[in-house]
């Protein structure tokens, strides 16, 4: 048989195919092999300003926010992030608007030919590709979303001019380690010397503060270096030098967002000299940054709240900002789930069992994932074995996410299995009345076919 031959004119879905069998794991940490390709791709230089965000969640806010911001201000903006709701595309962003299939089947077949015998990673792969393609179009800065951890993840091949890290806590526990100061020593390496370092974690672990002092790098503390004040109507920043005052909420929903925002004006501050950005850039940017599948709500009713929360600190965001919004007396939540087996399912749900009423357990595609019925009896024993919750907020969780006090007779509950996230989400539908609210979670790959579903991407 005649082996296939990929170029610049293949179908990307077939190059994606060709990625997914690359490598023989899927998650393979280390910087050799991608350096060892971007050499040959002479990527040393890259143009532009280089920003990058790590952190266990709120990256993805983080990055949107800082693209919003710099297009208003005039500048040409690539965003890498990942991983992507549908499709491959809204990975790769050049001035606001997603790569077009041509911009990234053209940058594969350049690494195809340059990586020769070095076998690439999907994400080592597409990371290359974003870098090529941002190169390619000039852009003034790129903001670039880390994958996984920090040191060994595949965007701490770029020598980032500032670097931000928007919370510590545990995730990818085979990777990561099992506590927070050793997933802080991880994220940490994405610090450069003599670089500002952003941090708004508002407990950081100590791990975060002595890396930085050990290279060298300038480290701005949230509640040191910078703040955020507000009230119903408005808030300010304070910087080391710099005031924003009069400033309207983010767009973006969720308790967190005043902390990213914040970190994203700390980073403006810091590169002031490289970055000219007025304030009605500043304004403008914070309105129209958008992140599908974080706590996005749609209009109408029920209500229907999507967040791809996978692990114990979003889960626990999550359920404050449930807990927050008005409800009908009486009215349901009623969750639709997809998880995978590598996430720890039972502090995720421990999280949110108080908020939740009517729960439908469904699989996702993928070898990761449980199985709609794996799923269910998770559900079942975390009715039945509730922790102390400051017990278990001191072992998993930020010190600022705090699971909500039960508020429901967890007897009461009910679980429902369904063989997919849209036939689960279906059932949602014709379950709920109209002061119901329907939550989809669990995952990227959970958010995604329900919003295609609705035909919202």
């Amino acid at each position: 048989m005649t082996q296939l031959v990929l170029d610049q004119h293949t179908p990307l879905t077939q190059w994606l195919s060709h990625l997914e069998t690359l490598h023989p794991q899927e998650i393979d940490m280390g910087l050799e092999r991608i350096k060892t390709v971007a050499a040959r791709l002479q990527l040393d230089p890259l143009p532009g300003i280089k920003i990058v965000v790590g952190g266990t969640n709120g990256k993805g806010s983080t990055c949107a926010m800082l693209e919003a911001i710099l297009l208003a201000a005039g500048y040409k903006v690539g965003m890498y992030t990942s991983p992507h709701l549908l499709h491959y595309n809204e990975r790769i962003r050049i001035n606001g608007a997603n790569a077009s299939d041509q911009i990234i089947t053209q940058q594969f077949a350049r690494i195809e030919a340059a990586r020769e015998q070095t076998s690439l990673s999907y994400f080592e792969f597409s990371t290359l590709a974003a870098l090529l393609a941002f190169a390619e179009a000039g852009v003034d800065v790129m903001v670039l979303e880390v994958g996984l951890g920090g040191r060994l993840d595949a965007v701490n091949m770029v020598d980032a001019d500032c670097s931000i890290i928007t919370s510590v806590d545990i995730d990818h526990v085979d990777y990561l380690g099992d506590d927070r100061e050793q997933i802080a020593w991880e994220k940490a390496h994405i610090f450069r010397s003599a670089k500002p370092a952003i941090c708004s974690d508002p407990i950081p672990p100590a791990k975060i503060k002595a890396y930085a002092a050990e290279i060298g790098a300038d480290l701005w503390q949230f509640g040191v270096d910078f703040n955020y004040s507000g009230d119903a109507q408005q808030w300010a920043f304070a910087g080391r030098e710099q005031r924003r005052a009069a400033l309207a909420y983010p767009s973006l929903r969720g308790i967190n967002q005043l902390l990213n925002a914040s970190a994203v004006l700390a980073a403006l501050e810091a590169l002031r000299f490289q970055l000219v950005v007025p304030a009605s850039a500043i304004r403008e940017g914070l309105l129209r940054a958008t992140v599908p599948g974080r706590m996005q709500i749609l209009p109408g009713q029920p209500t229907v709240i999507l967040d791809v929360a996978h692990n114990p600190h979003a889960a626990g965001a999550l359920a404050q900002n449930l807990q927050q919004m008005p409800v009908t007396p009486g009215a349901k939540t009623i969750a639709v789930l997809g998880m995978f087996k590598d996430k720890d399912v039972k502090a995720v749900l421990q999280r949110l069992m108080p908020a939740v009423d009517i729960w439908i357990c469904t699989t996702l595609d993928g070898p990761r994932a449980l199985t709609a019925g794996q799923l269910a009896a998770w559900v079942q024993e975390t009715a039945q074995t509730l922790p102390e919750p400051a017990i278990q907020d001191a072992k998993t969780a930020s010190p600022k996410v705090r699971p909500v006090a039960p508020q429901v007779d967890l007897t009461k509950i009910k679980i429902l299995t369904e063989d997919s996230m849209v036939q689960g989400f279906v059932k949602a539908q014709s379950m709920a009345e109209v002061s119901d609210r329907i939550l989809v979670f669990g995952s990227f790959f959970a958010v995604g076919p329900v919003l295609e579903h609705l035909g919202r991407l």
